[in-house]
């Protein structure tokens, strides 16, 4: 009866996909606002320091990651036009997005309340590694590899959000953890395309669990993901702790010894705690 149940469920889901039924997150205004002020060539940091000062609380996490050791400043920034200064635009839009994708992971209900809190810890975590295997062993930009860390597991939101009403689901936690382990990829690479993010980072969010994933040349943000997200299971129960690392390839494509466990590391646990600390608010 239960595999009826999930397979019913899983079925349901992608066909409400494929047919565009399935309501999926979008990005709030404030977001694309700052998205479009960036991408405007003509548009100063000023009109960049503007739009994010709409939204208070994001106006101040900007200033308090401006002033984080993640950016190892020494003078102290007070305003949101010198936060945006001091980052660049590719900083500004990528945390922009992280600050989003903390409000996008709070439940709307008390029956995914702690799943949500515990995804969005995981997802803190990888994009951290993320952060820090792209600065100390790839030519990848560290903020780009920390924004496909935070938005590798974004299509679990829609099948938590589909499965609120579904009690008998979510008393079975296993049998969530299945549905969402098949289908959340699929679902994460079409919210990244509805959302118009660039293609390396789709891939992340639709090819981060193909674990035998190839391909020729160097470490892409894929890549980065794969690695980061088999390292944040160390010492846990998920299945991907059973994994043989000897045949990821991707391992051997960031420059990273498959006995290497980089949240131990002396280089990068301080960039891992950094990170995580600006993502935690």
């Amino acid at each position: 009866m239960s595999d009826d149940i999930k397979t019913r469920f899983i079925d349901e889901l992608l066909n409400d996909l494929e047919q565009d039924k399935l309501v999926l997150p979008t990005l709030p205004e404030v977001a694309l606002k700052v998205r479009d002020t960036l991408e405007n060539e003509d548009a100063s940091m000023r009109e960049v320091a503007e739009a994010i000062s709409t939204d208070a609380a994001l106006s101040a996490r900007m200033i308090q990651v401006a002033n984080s050791p993640l950016l190892r400043a020494a003078r102290q920034i007070e305003t949101v036009e010198a936060a945006v200064t001091r980052m660049g635009s590719n900083m500004i839009r990528n945390l922009v997005t992280s600050m989003v994708m903390e409000q996008m992971f709070q439940a709307t209900s008390d029956a995914t309340d702690s799943r949500l809190r515990a995804v969005w810890e995981h997802t803190v975590q990888v994009a951290a590694i993320c952060h820090a295997l792209a600065a100390q062993f790839t030519k990848l930009a560290p903020e780009q590899a920390m924004l496909a860390g935070l938005v590798h597991d974004i299509g679990t939101l829609p099948i938590l959000t589909h499965a609120e009403d579904r009690p008998e689901l979510l008393a079975n936690e296993a049998m969530l953890d299945d549905i969402i382990r098949e289908t959340h990829t699929r679902i994460g690479g079409a919210i990244l395309a509805k959302w118009s993010f660039p293609p390396e980072l789709v891939a992340c969010a639709a090819e981060h669990e193909d674990i035998q994933r190839s391909h020729d040349g160097t470490a892409d943000y894929a890549d980065v993901v794969i690695v980061a997200n088999l390292q944040s299971h160390l010492g846990t129960d998920h299945p991907l702790t059973d994994v043989d690392w000897d045949s990821v390839s991707a391992f051997s494509r960031v420059g990273l010894e498959v006995d290497v466990n980089v949240v131990e590391m002396d280089e990068t646990s301080a960039d891992i705690e950094a990170v995580k600390s600006v993502l935690s608010g």
